[in-house]
C-alpha cells in the first residue's frame, strides 16, 4: 500500500495502472490521478477542521473569485456522507467523533475521489455491525459499477463473504492466490501464518476467588448527559485469576467506563476498590500506582509514541525502574529486548521506531509496557483490532497468562467471537448501564445480543459485596 501510495519506491517488479507501467507513484495525488484511492488502517485526518474540510481536503470546491465555496463544499459532503454514515453531518468537528465515525469520514473521503481501484485496509476494525453491513452494501454497488476493490482484512470471515479472489501475505512474501471458492478459513489461516493454530483449553474458574477489582454505583457528572453516553450505576467485579469481558454494542458506555476508573474521565459518584483499597478518582498515575493498567482502544492516538523507539515506548509508564538521576539505557534495552523476544515482536531492533512497525507488533509493544510495569488488574480495549489471526492468537495468550499468575483482565472488545472465547464471566452494557451478567457456560451470541439490545436491564446474579 505504501508502495502504491507513493511512500516507499520498489526495489524490483513493475505498477501498471491503466494499461501503462510506472516505475513509482510520486505522491498521493499521481496515485489519485491514476484513479487508486487508499483508505489506510491508521487514520489521517485533521481533528479540529470539520468532516466537510476534511473529505475534500486539498481540493476544495471554489468560488468564481478563488474562495472555497463552502456551500457547495457541505453539499458534496453530505452526497458521500449520505452512502456510508448518514448520522454524521458535513460540519462535524472530526475531534468529536468517535473512532468508528471518524473511519466511516474516512470510507466516504476515498468515494468522492470517484477512483477506478479502491484499496481498503481493515475497513471495518472499529465499526459496529450495522455500519460494516452499509459498508459491504457500497462495496458491492462499487463492483457493480466496475469499481476494482482490493480489501484487506485480518476477519476472513469478511473475506469469505465479498472477495472473488483471495491472496495471502506473510513477512513480505507471497503465499498464494486462490479463487475464494476453492479456499477454507482453515487453509488461508495456515497460509497466513504458516502453522496449525491450537485453540486454547477453557480454563475453570474456581469458585471464591479473591476479587481484585471491585466497582459500585459508579455514575458520570450530570453534565456528561449531552457530551454522550453517560455511565449511570455501573457495578462488576474482576476476580483474581480471570478475564472479565465487557460486551455491548457502540455507544454503550464500555470505553467511558475503562475511562472512569483509570482517572481520565471524572465520575460522579460509586466507588471502586482495587485490592480492597479505595482507587482515587480522576488520576491516571494514582490509578498506576495503585495497580491498574489500561490499553487505550486506539494505539495510536493515545497508546503509543509513534516516532520514539520500541524501548522507550515499553518503558514510558515505568522511567523510575531504570535511575531517578543517571538513566541506564542499557538495564532499558535488555528489559526491551527480552520483553520483545517473549512476545514474538517482529522488528529490527529495540530502537526502531514504533512507528515503523504493524498494527500487530505495535499491539504487542503496548502489552510488553503493562508486563514492565506489572498491575494487579489489566483493562484492555480492544486488544486485537487489526491484528493478523497469529498475532490475536498471540494476544489472548498472554492475556491469559496474565490472568493465570494471580491477577485480572478486564477486555473490552466489539469482536462477539473473542468476547465469548477469551471471557471467563461477560458484562453486557447498554446505554451507559450494566445490563445483565453472564458466565462462559450461559453466553452466546444470542444471549449477548438480547442483553445489549434490551430496554430493560437484567440485575446482576452476583451484585458486590
Amino acid at each position: 500500500m505504501k508502495i502504491l501510495a507513493g511512500v516507499h519506491a520498489p526495489d524490483a517488479g513493475e505498477i501498471t495502472s491503466g494499461g501503462h507501467t510506472v516505475a513509482k507513484f510520486a505522491s498521493a495525488q499521481a496515485e489519485q490521478r491514476a484513479g487508486i484511492s487508499i483508505v489506510f488502517q491508521e487514520r489521517s485526518l485533521f481533528g479540529p477542521l470539520t468532516v466537510a474540510e476534511n473529505i475534500f481536503a486539498g481540493r476544495q470546491p471554489a468560488t468564481a473569485w478563488g474562495m472555497i465555496d463552502r456551500r457547495r463544499l457541505y453539499a458534496e459532503a453530505g452526497r458521500w456522507l449520505q452512502e456510508v454514515a448518514p448520522d454524521v453531518a458535513g460540519t462535524d468537528i472530526i475531534a468529536e467523533l468517535s473512532p468508528a465515525r471518524q473511519q466511516m469520514v474516512e470510507i466516504a473521503k476515498a468515494l468522492s475521489l470517484e477512483a477506478r481501484i479502491m484499496i481498503l485496509d481493515e475497513p471495518t476494525a472499529a465499526l459496529t455491525e450495522a455500519e460494516t453491513r452499509r459498508l459491504f452494501t457500497v462495496i458491492r454497488q462499487l463492483r457493480q459499477q466496475g469499481v476494482g476493490v482490493v480489501y484487506i482484512s485480518h476477519r476472513l470471515e469478511e473475506i469469505l463473504a465479498l472477495a472473488d479472489r483471495v491472496t495471502v501475505l506473510k513477512d513480505g512474501a507471497w503465499q498464494g492466490t486462490l479463487p475464494v471458492a476453492a479456499t477454507t478459513t482453515e487453509d488461508l489461516i495456515q497460509r497466513m501464518v504458516g502453522r496449525d493454530l491450537e485453540t486454547p483449553k477453557a480454563r475453570a474458574l474456581e469458585a471464591g476467588i479473591r476479587v481484585l477489582l471491585e466497582v459500585r454505583d459508579l455514575s458520570d457528572a450530570k453534565e456528561r448527559r449531552s457530551q454522550g453516553v453517560r455511565l449511570e450505576n455501573i457495578s462488576f467485579q474482576a476476580r483474581a485469576g480471570e478475564i472479565v469481558g465487557l460486551a455491548g454494542l457502540a455507544g454503550a458506555g464500555r470505553t467511558e467506563t475503562a475511562l472512569s476508573l483509570f482517572g481520565v474521565r471524572p465520575r460522579s459518584s460509586g466507588t471502586v476498590w482495587l485490592e480492597g483499597r479505595p482507587l482515587p478518582a480522576g488520576s491516571p498515575a494514582a490509578a498506576i500506582a495503585a495497580g491498574l493498567g489500561y490499553v487505550s482502544e486506539d494505539r495510536k492516538e493515545s497508546g503509543l509514541f509513534l516516532d520514539m523507539s520500541i524501548r522507550r515506548n515499553i518503558s514510558a509508564a515505568r522511567l523510575d525502574r531504570f535511575g531517578r538521576w543517571f538513566f541506564r539505557d542499557a538495564e532499558e534495552s535488555a528489559f526491551a529486548r527480552d520483553l520483545c523476544g517473549r512476545l514474538r515482536v517482529t522488528c529490527r531492533d529495540v530502537d526502531q521506531e514504533a512507528g515503523q512497525l504493524s498494527g500487530g507488533n505495535q499491539q504487542k509493544i503496548l502489552l510488553a509496557r503493562w508486563l514492565l510495569v506489572n498491575p494487579r488488574v489489566l483493562i484492555v480495549d480492544e486488544p486485537t483490532r487489526g491484528v493478523d489471526v497469529g498475532a490475536k492468537a498471540e494476544v489472548h495468550q498472554l492475556l491469559r497468562d496474565f490472568a493465570q499468575e494471580g491477577r485480572a483482565v478486564v477486555m473490552i472488545s466489539s469482536d462477539l467471537l473473542e468476547v465469548l472465547t477469551v471471557s471467563d464471566r461477560i458484562y453486557v452494557m447498554r446505554a451507559g448501564r450494566i445490563a445483565g451478567e453472564l458466565n462462559r457456560t450461559e453466553a452466546t451470541e444470542g444471549t449477548v445480543m438480547r442483553l445489549a439490545a434490551s430496554e430493560e436491564p437484567r440485575p446482576n446474579r452476583e451484585q458486590p459485596s
